[in-house]
């Protein structure tokens, strides 16, 4: 059976759809969270019997940096094909991945400043690394505020996906500040990207954690984007149906 995937462009139909799908994710963003923190927590002892315990962050801290990043870049992506083909339901995803995504970056920043404290002995320092990802928090934070100052839905859809798309360069920055191959240019408390030299046991941990993260995001920007679908139609005959339906 041939499935036309284009009628879930259209609000009504992707409303239910979503609905459908929420309860999946959010079963497997509980069972992979669970498994990979368990798994790093219990499963990692001997492998990090020479390490402090605060170690143990690096599941929830790199799981979260990861995903902040490539929800910035799923929000561009919504932005560009709203911009491109004037979707409705695209801006309103673009508007969902961004709460989440400024979700992620805080925590991503929160227990990065944790394991600072802790491990280097300040909260916070102003190298490359850091800098840029509080900057990318700043251009999240902005593009919600921007959508929030303009009453006009579709001009505030097209000029915090402008905004967007001027802040992608920052994904980008954050990749190389992390992975820089002088140390010497990006001076900084933060140690290097080293999965290479990760072993393999807490690998396992960190993946199934952030695919969990993975599956929390999927189902957190689906509820939201429902919620945005009744606000911008609440005026239309399928919405009033849906409020008459549910009581």
């Amino acid at each position: 059976m041939k499935i036309n995937w284009f009628k879930y462009s259209a609000p009504m139909n992707f409303y239910p759809l979503a609905g459908k799908l929420i309860p999946i994710f959010w079963i497997a963003a509980i069972l992979f969270i669970t498994l990979g923190l368990y798994w790093g927590f219990f499963k990692t002892a001997d492998v990090l019997s020479d390490q402090k315990q605060y170690y143990r962050i690096i599941y929830v801290h790199v799981a979260s940096a990861w995903m902040a990043m490539w929800l910035y870049a799923v929000m561009v992506a919504w932005a560009m094909i709203g911009l491109v083909f004037n979707t409705r339901l695209s801006f309103m995803m673009a508007s969902a991945t961004a709460i989440t995504g400024t979700v992620m970056t805080v925590i991503a920043l929160a227990t990065g400043a944790i394991w600072g404290k802790t491990s280097w002995g300040t909260w916070w320092d102003w190298d490359p690394k850091l800098t840029s990802f509080l900057i990318l928090l700043f251009v999240y934070i902005g593009y919600i505020a921007l959508q929030s100052a303009i009453d006009d839905v579709r001009r505030s859809d097209k000029a915090s996906a402008l905004l967007a798309l001027v802040g992608l360069a920052l994904v980008p920055i954050i990749y190389y500040a992390v992975n820089c191959p002088d140390p010497n240019e990006c001076a900084s408390l933060h140690q290097e990207s080293s999965l290479e030299r990760v072993e393999s046991n807490i690998l396992i941990a960190m993946f199934v954690t952030t695919f969990g993260f993975w599956m929390y995001s999927f189902a957190t920007i689906l509820m939201r984007v429902r919620i945005i679908i009744l606000e911008r139609e609440r005026k239309t005959s399928w919405v009033s149906k849906l409020k008459e339906f549910n009581g």
